[in-house]
């Protein structure tokens, strides 16, 4: 048990013993600072089972846990609220207990859980990844690993949507304009290349419109009748009905993309175990429509439309299927969904990393896969999340204004040179060195501060605000962690010996530093339960802040003896090895020196 399920045991008891009635529940919180003690019990809740005054209550259970409790010191009363005092024996027991434990804070994965597919990133194979997938695929990727973390097997993976008339227009721009152009005869990356294609097309389809207008029609259908898009819709039924030219012209640049993909994803450092793409899951679906006019679960209206009528359940009515007999979003996802549970037997559950503007259709999808009957739909959750915005406003990729995701990734990069190099941190290192820890601090930077925010709110996120080396920021953690790894170099201390409970006497300092590290384990568990890196990301901020107050206010190798400075040593290791883990969680690395 740990502290506070002990002291939840022990308070039990206590009620039951002075007091001869039943406790189900113990509420703790946080000692506020103005007094003594290391964890509070709330008393008031406790009166609806124990009558009297809240004061004497609190003495007696304190009283109690004295003479039984040998981690419990001593006790305050103030008001309703019980300050329990812990012996530094039970601090210097635990620290000894975790102090070598590489992993300490991760649960072991455990066969007998259901594995979790979590899907990020899912982009459209026209143009490249941008501000918004950023966001999408660093909080997908560290709900992946939080959720490892906590002891669940764990398979990422992503959906490609590369079919679609959308994806017909890159490929029409560049059979009309493109001259042959290749990745490697324009020397841009395959993604950027076709993105740039996406980009022409809608610049000629406005021209062609605005031509329209002028002619007579009316805008609403200058944009029907424009040649172009009516080109890029029959190009798409010659890709579905299989053509041979408009088949490879697909093949050939959706290449393109995915090796600029593949760039981006290791740069950022993201990876997947297993990829779906559009072309081969947007037919899925349609045999569980048929299972589901059986059983009741859809209606069949007059003009051959399938739906799902939910109003019954707050929501209204949705078309699965066309009256051409044709798929729909839903459709597919409904039928991806289970083929997933298919490719993956062990997967009892999946988590969508969506923005927050597709809330309603995952509401929709996961309540018509419950009503079908499958157990798994109860484990269904979409990470939704806000949009990022930069001060110079909102994106949009088809006019060509969206902040490309390796520029952003450059732009960090240079931005931390330049602001390393202000404040002259870096003496001593080369210039293949600099550049590395640049995009190390620029890429931290930027994690940091898009996962230290709730997913579900917008963020808007300044380049330079972001890279700070003071404050709530990923360089700020770094950079602590940087310096403990200096002060391991210089102290030449087995970090593997154990002190006695009789040879060390804590520091306040001390004290609230392994305090902090005992939350680890909770959090990470907090996290995954609520799918919020933010969790980690704070509480990173707030283990490297009570570091902090240690290092000033405690000589490490200046201490007043060896075991002082073996002891103090042992305990920046272990406040290094937490950084690194929680830090590992978010996708972050952390630097051996800056």
């Amino acid at each position: 048990m740990n502290l506070q399920e002990t002291l939840s045991h022990n308070v039990k008891q206590a009620i039951k013993a002075v007091f001869d009635a039943e406790l189900q529940s113990v509420e703790f919180q946080a000692t506020r600072k103005e007094f003594a003690g290391d964890i509070t019990v709330v008393v008031f809740p406790m009166l609806r089972v124990v009558k009297g005054n809240p004061v004497q209550i609190g003495e007696q259970i304190g009283q109690y846990l004295v003479a039984h409790v040998e981690e419990v010191e001593a006790f305050n009363v103030v008001k309703g609220f019980l300050n329990i005092e812990i012996s530094d024996a039970y601090y210097i027991n635990f620290f000894n207990s975790i102090k070598n434990v590489p992993q300490y804070g991760f649960t072991p994965t455990s066969s007998k859980e259901k594995a979790v597919m979590v899907e990020y990133s899912s982009p459209n194979t026209n143009k490249p990844l941008h501000l918004g997938h950023v966001r999408n695929v660093i909080l997908g990727y560290s709900v992946s690993e939080i959720l490892k973390a906590s002891g669940r097997k764990v398979y990422k993976t992503q959906i490609i949507n590369d079919r679609g008339v959308h994806i017909c227009k890159s490929m029409l721009a560049w059979k009309r304009f493109g001259n042959e152009e290749t990745p490697e005869s324009s020397g841009l990356k395959g993604d950027k290349l076709v993105g740039n294609y996406y980009v022409k097309f809608d610049q000629e389809y406005k021209a062609e419109i605005q031509q329209l207008i002028s002619e007579g029609q009316t805008e609403e259908d200058a944009k029907k009748n424009a040649p172009i898009i009516i080109e890029a819709q029959q190009m798409l039924l010659k890709w579905e009905s299989g053509d041979d030219e408009v088949v490879a012209l697909w093949n050939m640049m959706n290449s393109w993309v995915y090796e600029g993909f593949d760039i981006t994803y290791k740069s950022i450092g993201v990876d997947f175990d297993k990829l779906y793409y559009e072309s081969q899951t947007y037919l899925l679906g349609k045999e569980f429509v048929a299972e589901g006019l059986k059983t009741g679960v859809f209606l069949k209206k007059e003009d051959g439309s399938v739906w799902c009528d939910l109003t019954e359940d707050g929501l209204d009515e949705k078309i699965v299927l066309r009256s051409d007999g044709t798929a729909v979003y839903m459709t597919q996802d409904i039928g991806t969904a289970i083929q997933r549970v298919k490719d993956f037997p062990d997967v009892g559950g999946m988590v969508y990393t969506v923005g927050n503007e597709q809330e309603y259709h995952f509401q929709v999808l996961f309540l018509i896969i419950k009503k079908l009957g499958f157990e798994w739909a109860d484990n269904l959750y979409h990470l939704s999340y806000g949009m990022v915005d930069l001060p110079s406003g909102k994106m949009k990729s088809r006019e060509g204004t969206v902040v490309d995701a390796d520029d952003l990734v450059d732009e960090m990069a240079q931005t931390a040179g330049e602001i390393s190099e202000e404040l002259g941190k870096l003496d001593g290192y080369s210039a293949e060195e600099k550049q590395d820890l640049y995009k190390t601090i620029g890429l931290g930077a930027l994690k940091y501060f898009i996962l230290k925010v709730d997913p579900r709110k917008r963020i808007l996120f300044d380049p330079k605000e972001s890279i700070d080396f003071q404050g709530n920021t990923g360089p700020f953690i770094q950079y602590t962690y940087a310096r403990i790894q200096s002060i391991l170099r210089k102290s030449n201390i087995d970090t593997t010996i154990t002190l006695s409970t009789a040879e060390v006497s804590l520091h306040d300092k001390e004290r609230e530093l392994i305090k902090q590290l005992e939350l680890f384990p909770e959090v990470i568990k907090n996290a995954a339960d609520n799918y919020s890196p933010a969790l980690i990301a704070n509480y990173t901020y707030e283990l490297v802040r009570a570091f902090n107050s240690f290092y000033q206010n405690v000589s490490i190798l200046g201490a007043d003896n060896e075991t002082e400075k073996i002891f103090r040593v042992q305990l920046a290791h272990s406040v290094a090895n937490v950084i690194k883990n929680a830090f590992g969680l978010l996708g972050i690395h952390v630097p051996e020196r800056m």
